[in-house]
């Protein structure tokens, strides 16, 4: 803990993005809900008389072991840009963001409802001194009326840092639960809606940077993530790290790196107002986020829960993060 109030206290005294290069990170809270019932979602088991007697206390260790994580993904500098995904509402955002070791950070909050019955969304934390919010836009398949979507958004964040351009899209495809072919059909709709909207955003501002992330519930060799790349407008930075073993989530005791960052071309070779390589690809992976797996050899993620059993950890899942610059000369 005295770590942590030293590493706080630096980056309160540190000027600003150094050398105008700063972290990316997008992080999978799992279940991050409040304590609070509300009747237009699907919350129940995550109150206090619920099946995970969610309690206050829970609940606040839950904000902190978060916000820690966060704080230790960003070294000596706190992240510029984060995507979560599994919030339930701004509320929580607000604790996280400003009643945490966060709080140094200063960050403005992007969010919007989701479809998702049980209520979790996506948002993105900004750091204010750096970026300005410019456009906002929730988006979803096109259904018809008998049949709605009912599953996550994607979330779409237009940033400025002064005068140059940063697009930002979070993702949250549908689970794999019941097995991986089990909502294939809805994660190949939701790829196909990302590329689309990618192909809009660079058609409209050819050379544009844009950064797609977000827990994709599929591996990066998967066809559905190779299929959205498509004819290489976008280059998915986690291919080479998936390829060593690494992963950003364990099941059955392998681990697999659905959490992913995918970039545009010309992010890469260096066209674009911001650059990002994607060697600079990483999924955390400290000590205090993991914990000894009991049915399989190794280690995995230190989870909220296991099962229904309070564990009282950070999340079944581990941060992914890239590093982004504001290309030399641009200002």
């Amino acid at each position: 803990m005295r770590t942590l109030a030293i590493l706080l206290l630096m980056m309160t005294l540190m000027p600003g993005i150094r050398g105008q290069e700063f972290s990316v990170m997008f992080y999978n809270v799992e279940n991050l809900f409040d304590t609070s019932d509300d009747t237009t979602k699907n919350d129940d088991e995550f109150l206090p008389h619920g099946s995970r007697r969610w309690t206050g206390a829970r609940y606040r260790k839950k904000i902190a072991g978060v916000s820690r994580v966060i704080a230790a993904a960003g070294e000596w500098e706190l992240p510029a840009v984060i995507g979560v995904c599994e919030v339930e509402n701004e509320k929580v955002l607000k604790d996280l963001a400003y009643s945490t070791l966060l709080s140094a950070g200063n960050y403005g909050i992007v969010h919007r409802e989701s479809p998702d019955p049980r209520g979790i969304d996506l948002a993105l934390l900004y750091r204010r001194q750096f970026f300005r919010i410019e456009a906002v836009r929730s988006w979803v398949p096109e259904r018809s009326k008998d049949s709605p979507w009912e599953s996550r958004n994607l979330l779409y964040v237009k940033m400025t840092m002064d005068d140059d351009t940063l697009h930002v899209i979070l993702c949250h495809f549908p689970s794999r639960r019941g097995g991986v072919l089990a909502a294939e059909r809805l994660r190949e709709e939701m790829a196909a809606l990302v590329r689309m909207k990618t192909d809009s955003v660079v058609s409209a501002s050819p050379g544009a940077s844009v950064i797609v992330m977000g827990d994709f519930n599929a591996r990066p060799d998967d066809n559905i993530m190779t299929e959205m790349a498509g004819d290489g407008m976008l280059v998915n930075a986690a291919e080479g790290l998936s390829a060593s073993g690494e992963g950003s989530y364990r099941y059955q005791g392998t681990w697999e790196l659905i959490d992913q960052i995918l970039v545009t071309t010309a992010m890469t070779d260096g066209s674009g107002s911001f650059t990002a390589d994607a060697r600079s690809f990483r999924c955390l992976s400290v000590p205090f986020m993991l914990t000894a797996d009991r049915d399989y050899p190794g280690m995995k993620p230190f989870a909220t829960y296991g099962g229904f059993r309070w564990a009282g950890g950070y999340s079944d899942h581990l941060p992914v993060m890239i590093t982004v610059r504001l290309r030399p000369g641009v200002r």
